[in-house]
């Protein structure tokens, strides 16, 4: 990835849990009025571990989440930065892609799409 890296643009935020050659999973924590830095994404799967109201951020535009506990949603490669607008704690587990044909550059035009939820909902 040559966006900039979360873990490293956010390292009281965002925790690299595991990595290999596959995948790296990302726990992200957050209270209320938590901001963090623009950085990227490439495809991945996040796992809403706690219920969070969001306002995210992509060139110039903004948008406003909320995601359930125990929600899993897909994720495309985007740059973004996010701020906690809800009154709890986000708690959220990212699996990210890392090799061959999943792997790609985050592309403006998705920005921010709509969360695609899993077959139970969830």
């Amino acid at each position: 990835m040559t966006e900039p890296d979360p873990a490293a643009t956010n390292p009281g935020l965002y925790t690299v849990v595991f990595e290999n050659d596959e995948v790296r999973v990302l726990e992200y924590r957050d209270k209320p009025g938590d901001r963090t830095t623009p950085h990227a994404h490439p495809d991945s799967v996040m796992y809403s571990l706690t219920p969070f109201r969001r306002r995210l951020r992509s060139a110039g535009l903004e948008r406003d989440v909320e995601l359930a506990a125990g929600q899993v949603s897909w994720l495309p490669a985007q740059v973004h930065s996010g701020e906690n607008i809800g009154d709890t704690d986000t708690h959220v587990l990212f699996v990210e892609l890392k090799v061959g044909s999943h792997e790609r550059l985050p592309r403006e035009h998705e920005f921010l799409p709509e969360v695609e939820l899993g077959p139970h909902g969830v």
